[in-house]
């Protein structure tokens, strides 16, 4: 009895039980869609009417009307576009070439008179003296007075426009006869430096550099040494020095690592070897190979050919060079051997430079009998110079390695010590110049992209992008013919956003965008190129900034179509269908873009534009009297984009302190009638300041209205296509949540040089009256806030042109609260007739949760304040999963060929081929040079030497040991996915099964706005089910024949139009012989630093 009572009362449990969950299961699919549809129905409704009211949309839609008959629309011609902008660019580059041929011209006059002078005693202003005093309070030798001034166009450094400075490398001496001649004989250039800045204000940077060492700058400025004192900076390394200097070539180093070169002399080899490379171009092609026994690749993957020399591969064979160890006996024939058949390969198949082709042999000392070599592959044409290299003290060996450079129209040097290695690898540079230098050919030649991050690493003129135009020097005595002896480079500095001001941004539209690349497909300038990157808090440029390639931006060419025809230098125009992103490629467009583009003659640039299809298409123009605009213009409320060239301030010195408002009223009251100002973005300017001036009236009103304004609408804004922006602060600074939003600092708001305002750019792709909403990330300190923005455009003739972009900031804090009071029912709801759970409330239950996101799916209302401004898919994957697919949402996967990930502590990172196979190699080398180094500072026979700089130089390198694997970033190729809202469903409700529990949710559609509103069942979990679905790059990896292919790989290039490479007068028994060196303490120091760093300047 008592046993079947009990299996009575467990049957009865059971029964409970299994209600229970019945009931539980039945509730959670019960969340009535009509409840969250009115819900959504009446939020977009009450955030319409705020957006609409404060905004004053359609006032500013009806003023647009209202001027219609008046305005005329006219279709964007691209490519008469794209040939003005790259004519206009080419009569200002052609101005800097003409200074450029100016300072030749006078450095060779001056040299022709000048007289060397062994004794020769005078003093210049020495950079880095300058007006500094000694004890005393004496100016300190070649350091005299040297006024300097706070200057606009030289980004406010502190220069002298009427004198120019002498920069002298620690490593050589200040006041060797060779610098002392130099210097004075180019004394000179001052004169025609200042006048060349007179004619051509938007001149920069002038300067002559000598093969002595020297720089000669203008305008004058103070030098800034590094954190150890010294000066590294040698003009001879610059690539606008190196590029003028020579003619393209292909280089072959050739280095012995036979058990005969270890400890020093390999250390020796290794740094000449950098040095080697760090004298190479993108014009340049590259090979190393390594000979004991057998020849050795550095680099398996590279065996018999060349790859080009830009500073990506550049770094990566450094890091090949410091993993070389010694072994075996030096077998020099077969690695000659080696090195000719590759050169001759690179001949016949059309590849390389075409042009100087050389090997450099490096060795301390070679025994075997290798005429038969140079017989068999180089005489009697002697087509591929050999330089040669003798390392180590000893000279055994010397006359058979000088015999092999003066056999071959190459060089020979003795290098001994650290110290020797600089001067004597620059002694190849001017033998290739021979020809060039005999033949009196002054090529002018363009750099690619580059930061100055050495010249003025402590200023503000470090991170921007710049191309040098650059001219060789020679000698015209008659004495020097046959020797081809080059005097040095002249040169000068364009900024690339000066060039880029040439393509107004106006002109291309709110999507529009122009870019600039050089003859190798390199990017020069782009709108998404990101050269730098941030370590900790310091921005540093990426290791391969400067060598992105157009396929890598532009990445949806596919077939390269674009790239090959800018290439090659033509004209033509192409259309493609892309996925492009805002807001820091966290929401993705679809977009048509017809691309037009042309070379810039005299120059190896192409210029390209880009046009989207649909309103890209049309612009408009309307007319409106002078009188009437400039009274509109000078309002409070008034701003126009600063970045833009209304008027060109930098045409006369006295413009530079003027900003483009000021210029602009200026020019318009005839107070600068001299001014040169665009009259076409004058006249829209104007335009559009009277068409809007009734909003700051209406913006007014509601803020003097007696019902007052609701609590947390803070700014309205509006924007027009002439980079008119007006704005009405509805609240204080000091009550604002968006403190920084449409100030200066707030460049992704504001009309920047390329770029449209972020919400301007949401704006035009919604139909006019629209309203989009978004909540910015990285304004979510405060409670957030959210920007609401719709387009105004005009139509004429059935074409229509977006006028402009206006919208409404408000805070996120006051829309939630707006939110939650929608979204909570009352116990005394009236119920009847409703499925499911009623009262539903998004506040009070615990087993709801409520958010509302945007149509890329991010959280703009959450009760979790931590939820806002996060992809859904990271929070709740489950729901994210079915929004998928069932068809809501789209998943579109994107690109990213600029990215930085951290080296992977425990495996090699392969993502970039070019860098990462050897980047864990690399952190181990630099560790063990750094405890050589240290060890070479503390050794007995140096102590000579002052102990201050041994100590900085050991701080520095103990400093720099402590940085772990894991905060190395590298280039890397990341995929990611971005998510997109697809309209065609505006609502659906389902459940997931998750395991025990069925997860029920409802989606609507938010009218009037690209919201959606999302109730789901919280007590369900579904996590061990759906994992997060996050928006988080992901390396791509690539396997090992991969990444050999594309380091191989040699993509379309056009190469420079001219070649020197023979000259039959060229005196080759100028072949060198052993340098007579004296060991200082700052020379080697300074070769320590160079040996074992990466040098990221150009």
């Amino acid at each position: 009895m008592i046993w079947t009572d009990r299996r009575i009362s467990i049957a009865m449990l059971w029964i409970v039980s299994l209600r229970w969950i019945c009931l539980s299961v039945g509730a959670q699919m019960m969340i009535p869609p009509e409840i969250v549809q009115q819900w959504a129905n009446t939020f977009g409704k009450q955030l319409f009417a705020l957006s609409t009211r404060y905004s004053g949309s359609q006032l500013l839609q009806k003023k647009y009307k209202d001027v219609e008959p008046i305005v005329k629309i006219e279709k964007v011609d691209g490519m008469e576009l794209v040939k003005k902008f790259a004519k206009d660019m080419e009569n200002m580059l052609g101005r800097k070439m003409d200074s450029v041929k100016k300072m030749a011209e006078t450095a060779e006059d001056a040299d022709l008179y000048h007289e060397y002078n062994a004794t020769l005693k005078f003093d210049y202003y020495n950079a880095m003296l300058i007006n500094t005093l000694d004890e005393d309070g004496n100016y300190v030798e070649l350091g005299g007075e040297f006024p300097l001034d706070k200057n606009e166009h030289f980004n406010r450094l502190s220069v002298n426009i009427q004198q120019s400075v002498i920069q002298v490398p620690t490593s050589v001496y200040n006041k060797d006869p060779d610098i002392l001649n130099g210097v004075y004989m180019s004394e000179a250039l001052n004169e025609v430096f200042v006048s060349n800045y007179e004619k051509d204000p938007t001149l920069t940077w002038q300067y002559f550099g000598s093969p002595t060492g020297f720089l000669r700058l203008y305008p004058g400025i103070q030098w800034t040494p590094d954190e150890n004192g010294v000066v590294t900076f040698d003009v001879r390394n610059r690539n606008w020095y190196i590029q003028a200097a020579t003619s393209p070539k292909d280089i072959i180093i050739v280095v012995d690592a036979s058990g005969s070169m270890k400890g020093l002399r390999m250390t020796i080899a290794k740094h000449t070897i950098n040095t080697i490379l760090n004298t190479l171009g993108e014009n340049d092609f590259v090979n190393v190979i390594a000979y004991t026994d057998y020849v050795q690749y550095l680099d398996p993957c590279f065996k018999g050919t060349l790859v080009q020399a830009n500073q990506e591969n550049r770094e990566h064979f450094k890091l090949l060079v410091g993993g070389l160890h010694v072994k075996g006996e030096g077998k020099v024939k077969k690695a000659v051997k080696e090195a000719f058949h590759v050169l001759n390969e690179a001949v016949t198949m059309g590849k390389g430079s075409l042009c100087n082709q050389a090997i450099m042999l490096i060795t301390d000392g070679a025994m075997e009998d290798f005429q038969q070599v140079f017989e068999e592959f180089n005489w009697p044409e002697r087509r591929v110079r050999v330089f040669t290299y003798l390392i180590g003290r000893e000279v055994t060996f010397a006359e058979n390695v000088k015999w092999i450079a003066c056999n071959n129209k190459g060089y020979y040097a003795h290098i001994s010590t650290l110290a020797d290695v600089q001067q004597n690898v620059m002694e190849y540079l001017h033998v290739l110049s021979r020809p060039m230098v005999i033949s009196h050919s002054h090529d002018i030649i363009w750099t690619e992209a580059y930061m100055d991050t050495v010249l003025f690493s402590t200023q503000a003129q470090s991170l921007q992008l710049m191309s040098s135009v650059a001219m060789p020097v020679f000698s015209k005595k008659e004495k020097n013919l046959s020797h081809g002896v080059l005097l040095g480079v002249v040169g000068t500095d364009v900024p690339l956003k000066a060039l880029m001001r040439l393509a107004p941004q106006f002109k291309l539209g709110v999507h529009g965008y122009a870019f600039l690349n050089t003859n190798n497909g390199y990017i020069l300038s782009h709108p998404d190129l990101r050269p730098l990157y941030k370590e900790g808090k310091k921005l540093k440029p990426k290791p391969n900034y400067n060598s992105v390639d157009l396929s890598e931006i532009e990445w949806q060419d596919t077939d390269d179509a674009l790239r090959t025809a800018m290439v090659k230098g033509t004209t033509g125009t192409l259309s493609l269908d892309v996925r492009t992103t805002l807001d820091k490629g966290r929401r993705v467009m679809f977009l048509k873009n017809d691309y037009f583009y042309t070379t810039i003659n005299e120059t190896p640039f192409s210029l390209g534009i880009m046009l989207p299809q649909g309103h890209g298409k049309f612009i408009f123009t309307g007319n409106i009297s002078v009188e009437e605009g400039l009274h509109d213009l000078t309002a409070s409320d008034v701003m126009i984009a600063n970045e833009w060239t209304y008027c060109e301030t930098d045409s006369d010195p006295n413009y530079h302190e003027l900003t483009q408002l000021q210029a602009v009223a200026h020019y318009l009251t005839g107070k600068e009638p001299d001014l040169r100002c665009d009259e076409v973005l004058l006249k829209q300017t104007l335009f559009d300041v009277v068409v809007t001036a009734p909003m700051e009236a209406y913006w007014t009103a509601i803020l003097l209205n007696a019902s007052g304004i609701d609590d947390g609408i803070e700014t309205a804004f509006i924007g027009t296509r002439s980079g008119l922006l007006r704005t009405f602060r509805y609240v204080g600074a000091e009550k604002r949540v968006a403190k920084r939003f449409l100030t200066p600092s707030d460049k992704e708001n504001l009309f920047t040089l390329n770029h449209f305002p972020v919400w301007y750019r949401h704006a035009v792709e919604n139909p006019a009256g629209n309203f989009l909403y978004y909540a910015p990330q990285e304004d979510m300190q405060d409670g957030g806030i959210l920007i609401a923005v719709t387009s105004v455009t005009v139509t004429v003739d059935q074409k229509t042109a977006v006028a402009g972009a206006v919208g409404v900031q408000m805070s996120l804090r006051m829309v939630k609260n707006s939110f939650w009071d929608i979204t909570t029912q009352t116990n005394d709801t009236d119920c009847a007739g409703i499925e499911g759970l009623c009262p539903l409330s998004c506040t009070d239950s615990l087993d709801l949760s409520c958010y509302v996101i945007d149509s890329n799916g991010f959280i703009i209302i959450s009760k979790e304040t931590s939820e806002v401004g996060r992809f859904l898919g990271e929070i709740d994957g489950s729901v994210m999963s079915q929004l998928l697919q069932m068809g809501m949402f789209k998943s579109v996967s994107l690109y990213d060929y600029q990215a930085m990930c951290k080296v992977n502590p425990n495996s090699a990172n392969s993502a970039r081929p070019l860098l990462s196979p050897f980047y864990n190699l690399m952190v181990v080398l630099r560790w063990f040079l750094s405890n050589v180094l240290l060890f070479l500072l503390d050794f007995n026979s140096y102590s000579l030497w002052h102990s201050d700089i041994f100590a900085e130089a050991k701080a520095s390198f103990h400093a720099s040991s402590k940085k772990t694997k894991g905060d190395i970033l590298q280039p890397c190729d990341t995929e990611y996915f971005s998510f997109i809202y697809q309209p065609s469903v505006k609502e659906t409700n389902s459940f997931i099964e998750c395991g025990r529990c069925q997860k029920a949710f409802v989606i609507q559609h938010i009218p009037e706005s690209n919201l959606l509103l999302i109730v789901v069942q919280a007590d369900c979990d579904c996590s061990r089910q759906y994992s997060s679905i996050t928006m988080e790059p992901r390396e791509v990896k690539y396997n090992a024949s991969v990444k050999c292919e594309r380091m191989k790989s040699q993509k379309i290039r056009r190469r420079p139009k001219s070649c020197h490479a023979y000259h039959p007068q060229e005196n080759a028994k100028d072949c060198g012989g052993a340098a007579e060196m004296q060991l200082s303490t700052i020379v080697f120091l300074t070769s320590l630093f160079v040996s074992s760093a990466t040098d990221t300047a150009t």
